[in-house]
């Protein structure tokens, strides 16, 4: 059967006549002069027959004759200039319908495409890659904020003129413990610990009846100050200090000590003198003096001296307590020597009683104020503060705390009924019962009670309703001042504060640099 119209014989593909007229009917399209060709429902291949096609090579007489004569010869003229490697592949014009050049869509992406090209048509990047929006956002942004890419490592960014603030160090070596505490100042009169060491060592061991520092007891100081010495370089630290007390201060070969230190550490330590120890333990307590009050006696029980301060607050007070100290003495006693003299895993009430005694004698040849004098100078009172391990232990067992808690135990406020009863209670206790308890431990629990002795002298002569416990001492002391002297808590860093600032700023960024290569 024969189509009709163009006389071409049906496909075996299922096509009907009228679905191949309908193929080719031309449908008004908004317009008179503006008209498009319905998509046939059939099959393509009715089209497409080689034996219905008529005037211009694969395309049927009636789109032809539909066509204008302009875009019939614009057609004609680009089938010619189509390269002849197309035309020997087979690539005929009832195959492949290729859309006109002056097509607006083409028209548009050729535009495109000059516009991002430079003069005589070159490219403005190597790669050929056109400048996108974020691309191009990227160069506006320095490189220190840009985000690295993933085969690089940055430091982090900051800014020059908020410059961290400095790290400061504190190392105290005592008769019983070395203890490290690096700081940075935060709000006036406060800083921020960002790293801490203590261990006891026992410098002192022995010293009362030799007057020598034992081999054992500078080893063991030796490990425990090469542990801060890597500590300390680890860190930018832009002032640092490091003491030592009674057991280097009293002993024979106490500089030649040193001088080991500073061959196998690199860490050089002065032997301060008993006033400046009372000074430090003074500034070190500044926030918990009452704002009341208007007198303190504070005292600091160590492991081979004890020393005490009198304070008197006038109407001008003074940011640093220690510049309101009227009187303070040192005791060549603490709780090292004077367990080792008495005895301290076996204390009886009598013993007890004996080492009391032997303290208060020390005091009696002290020329501070009575207890009367200060409560006349004080209209509220005056109260006492403790800053020892002694004071602290106390208040971990009267807390009963499972485990020793300085959030809890620094600034408790304690009476003098419930410090009696604490000293009674640890005085029942055994050597064991006392090693036992988590606040005092093996290491702790031959000295407590040689300084509770300490203490229950120093309450004999200066009797006060209530007591204020400092977990702190010299290494606060120390950090107080230097920052002090820096004037790292004025509102306006000095300007060379500013420059020393932006400089460890500088060094940080190298170190965490180097690193995170690492």
């Amino acid at each position: 059967m024969k189509d009709p119209e163009h006389g071409a014989t049906p496909s075996e593909s299922g096509a009907s006549a009228a679905g191949r007229g309908e193929a080719h009917k031309l449908v008004p399209r908004g317009g008179k002069g503006k008209r498009r060709r319905r998509k046939p429902s059939g099959s393509p291949s009715a089209i497409a027959s080689p034996s219905g096609l008529s005037g211009e090579a694969g395309r049927p007489a009636a789109l032809n004759e539909a066509e204008p004569a302009r875009k019939r010869k614009r057609r004609r003229r680009s089938k010619a200039a189509r390269p002849q490697s197309q035309a020997a592949a087979g690539v005929s014009g009832a195959a492949t319908h290729e859309p006109p050049i002056t097509d607006k869509k083409g028209q548009k992406r050729g535009k495109k495409a000059r516009q991002r090209r430079g003069l005589q048509g070159r490219p403005l990047a190597s790669s050929g890659k056109p400048l996108t929006s974020d691309r191009q956002a990227s160069r506006d942004v320095p490189a220190a904020l840009q985000q690295p890419r993933k085969d690089e490592v940055r430091a982090p960014y900051l800014a020059p003129s908020e410059p961290p603030a400095p790290l400061y160090a504190a190392l105290d070596l005592g008769t019983n413990n070395c203890r490290l505490l690096v700081a940075q100042p935060t709000r006036p009169g406060q800083f921020r610990v960002v790293d801490a060491f203590s261990r006891i060592v026992r410098l002192g061991e022995g010293l009362g009846a030799s007057g020598r520092l034992s081999d054992d007891a500078m080893e063991r100081s030796v490990e425990a100050l090469k542990i801060c010495a890597g500590k300390l370089s680890a860190r930018s630290i832009r002032r640092r200090r490091l003491i030592a007390t009674e057991a280097a201060r009293a002993a024979e070969n106490g500089e030649a000590f040193l001088k080991r230190v500073a061959e196998e550490t690199g860490l050089d330590l002065e032997i301060i003198d008993r006033e400046t120890e009372a000074r430090l333990a003074v500034s070190g307590c500044s926030s918990l003096v009452d704002r009341e009050t208007k007198s303190v006696v504070l005292f600091d029980i160590g492991g081979g001296s004890s020393e005490i301060a009198v304070i008197r607050i006038g109407d001008n007070r003074s940011s640093r307590l220690a510049n309101h100290i009227t009187h303070w003495t040192s005791l060549p006693v603490g709780v090292v020597t004077l367990s080792e003299r008495h005895g301290g895993e076996h204390v009886t009430p009598d013993s007890f009683e004996t080492m009391v005694r032997e303290v208060e004698g020390m005091l009696d040849r002290f020329d501070g104020p009575s207890v009367e004098a200060l409560e006349s100078a004080s209209g509220s009172g005056f109260h006492l503060i403790g800053t020892s391990g002694t004071v602290t232990t106390l208040a971990g067992v009267h807390l009963d705390l499972p485990r020793y808690d300085r959030r809890r135990v620094d600034g408790l406020w304690l009476s003098d009924e419930e410090v009696s009863a604490m000293q009674a209670r640890l005085l029942s206790w055994d050597f064991a019962a006392r090693a036992a308890n988590p606040c005092i431990g093996p290491d702790r629990a031959d000295l407590v009670l040689a300084g509770c002795a300490i203490l229950e002298a120093i309450r004999r002569r200066w009797p006060s309703n209530r007591m204020r416990v400092a977990d702190r001492g010299l290494r606060e002391g120390l950090l107080t001042d230097m920052m002090a002297d820096d004037g790292a808590w004025r509102r306006g860093r000095p300007r060379r504060y500013q420059q020393r600032g932006s400089a460890l700023a500088s060094e940080e960024r190298q170190r965490s640099h180097e690193g995170n290569k690492a």
